[in-house]
């Protein structure tokens, strides 16, 4: 019997079986819960279906969190089928192209509150509808951050902003919700190769730099992430809330 028998978890954002959030839902799998995932299209959404890993899942939702009602319609379903539920993975980000290729100091209004409502004012708005579903027996909340919100990272641009204000967040949200025993981490995962960091330059040096400059001198995976989440998804976790967790072969503790 796994950590997670009897659970179940919403995982949000899944972008294709090389996402994070794909090895954080064939680990909670492995480990017994009931998951359900939500990603934004609807081709996506038929193309997992069709694939043989997509038979983890229970069922796959749609959801845009840039649009409050498709939020609110995405737990309307889970109270309906659910009632109750004791898992939720944010693993949702983005950036407008142009915001990541031009200099820092050029990135438009615009952009910036978009990146930012997105990538983290999200996490509010879906723990605020997963609150009163989770209160019965507590919870388990978590999102995906990056090095890249503590430190300057070239080629990460305004999505550092927007993780550093995700990571403050967390610390908020677990203590406003620490109270129904609701916790609330993140994992600061290195740097992988998925479909979002195709779009960040010096992804590959990053790569490298791992491989030669950490303690553990090897880059990480999707399961290892998974692995973790399902720690901080599990009662052995029972007391841990409010921080960031690497796992990123050490890299977070590493000088220039």
């Amino acid at each position: 019997m796994g950590i997670l028998a009897g659970k179940k978890a919403l995982i949000l954002g899944v972008a294709n079986q090389r996402s994070i959030a794909w090895g954080i839902a064939r680990s909670f799998h492995a480990e017994g819960a009931l998951v359900r995932i939500s990603c934004q299209e609807e081709r996506l959404k038929q193309k997992i279906e069709r694939t043989e890993e997509g038979r983890i899942v229970e069922k796959i939702h749609l959801c845009d969190v840039s649009d409050e009602n498709s939020v609110k319609g995405l737990f309307g379903h889970i109270a309906q089928d659910w009632s109750t539920f004791d898992i939720l993975v944010h693993s949702i980000a983005f950036a407008p192209m142009q915001a990541l290729e031009n200099r820092f100091h050029l990135a438009s209004k615009a952009d910036f509150l978009s990146t930012m409502g997105i990538s983290a004012y999200s996490l509010i708005e879906v723990s605020r509808h997963a609150r009163p579903l989770m209160q019965a027996n507590g919870g388990s909340i978590m999102t995906l951050s990056y090095l890249g919100g503590d430190r300057v990272l070239p080629g990460y641009g305004i999505m550092g902003p927007a993780k550093a204000a995700l990571e403050s967040c967390v610390r908020y949200l677990s203590h406003d919700l620490g109270p129904e025993k609701i916790r609330v981490n993140a994992i600061s995962a290195g740097p992988l190769k998925t479909l979002a960091s195709s779009a960040f330059g010096n992804f590959n040096e990053a790569l490298k730099m791992i491989e030669e400059k950490t303690p553990l001198r090897q880059n990480i995976t999707i399961d290892d992430v998974g692995g973790l989440a399902a720690f901080l998804a599990s009662d052995l976790s029972k007391r841990v809330t409010g921080s960031i967790h690497f796992v990123d072969s050490g890299a977070h503790i590493m000088g220039a």
